[in-house]
């Protein structure tokens, strides 16, 4: 007699490993990671960037976690890079030097690449290496006293490993000039150059933001967040050729056919949310 078939377990979360670095918290389906270096200004040196790294590893892999915001604890969001670090590997070899590089570089790429959507909400100053994680997240909203800078030249440096995504933010325009002169500039500055997408008068109005914003995530289905951002990655900056458009063709009929979107159309049409909808969001009506 065959045996009956069993129900799948669901996928199991890893767990998120303890860190001196960073502080993490997850809830309602959202990680909150926060840079807690808070005497340095939470400027990153080699441990914090594999604390990072390794963060992003379990969130990707959690089917829990629906979105990530990206903060940090004290007086501000994230100074750059530690400068007794940068001091140490000046008397490294440069094979060395490059490895340590690219433990940056990969980070970097794993926030970009996250397949979950991501919030930076700024505050204080985000300098350097810290612009370049704000450049990382799909949304960025600062407080409106936030301050920035690509101070990179000023200390005889460049922003190399976040420069894609910089230059990706604010064009290479905006680039040149702040990279070249190092200069502090605003949070309106930020703003009008596309490094961040909205300012907040206060940090309640600065929580409030990032809370509606990931109440408008939420409603969103999971699995086509992920492939709406690897869509923009595919076709940014390409020319719009045959091959674009074949290959948007077969994204839009791929996921068309898919569990989600049959489930998200069906919800539309009987006036209903979707499954994937927290029970708290539905109850608001929204």
């Amino acid at each position: 007699m065959p045996r009956k078939a069993t129900p799948a377990e669901p996928p199991v979360a890893p767990a998120m490993p303890a860190f001196t670095t960073i502080e993490t918290d997850e809830r309602d389906g959202v990680a909150r990671v926060t840079l807690a270096r808070a005497d340095r200004h939470n400027a990153f040196d080699e441990t914090m960037i594999a604390e990072l790294t390794q963060a992003l590893a379990v969130i990707e892999a959690s089917p829990r976690i629906r979105a990530v915001v990206l903060d940090g604890a004290g007086e501000s969001f994230c100074a750059g890079a530690d400068l007794a670090w940068m001091q140490r590997m000046a008397g490294f070899s440069h094979e060395e030097n490059v490895a340590d590089a690219r433990s940056l570089a990969h980070l970097l790429q794993a926030l970009a690449a996250l397949p979950k959507p991501t919030i930076a909400r700024v505050h204080g100053a985000a300098y350097g290496g810290g612009v370049g994680l704000v450049a990382c997240c799909d949304i960025a909203v600062a407080a409106a006293a936030a301050t920035f800078a690509l101070s990179e030249a000023k200390l005889g440096l460049i922003p190399a490993t976040i420069g894609p995504y910089v230059i990706e933010a604010i064009g290479a325009r905006a680039a040149r000039r702040y990279f070249l002169t190092a200069e502090r500039f605003d949070a309106a500055e930020a703003r009008r150059i596309g490094l961040v997408h909205e300012l907040a008068p206060t940090p309640e109005a600065l929580d409030a933001r990032v809370s509606e914003l990931l109440g408008a995530l939420m409603r969103a289905g999971p699995h086509a967040q992920a492939a709406a951002k690897a869509l923009v990655r595919a076709v940014a900056h390409r020319p719009i050729d045959e091959r674009v458009v074949a290959d948007t063709a077969e994204r839009i009929a791929a996921i068309r056919a898919s569990d989600e979107a049959r489930e998200g159309i069906a919800a539309f049409l009987t006036r209903r949310s979707p499954a994937w909808v927290p029970e708290a969001l539905r109850k608001k009506g929204k």
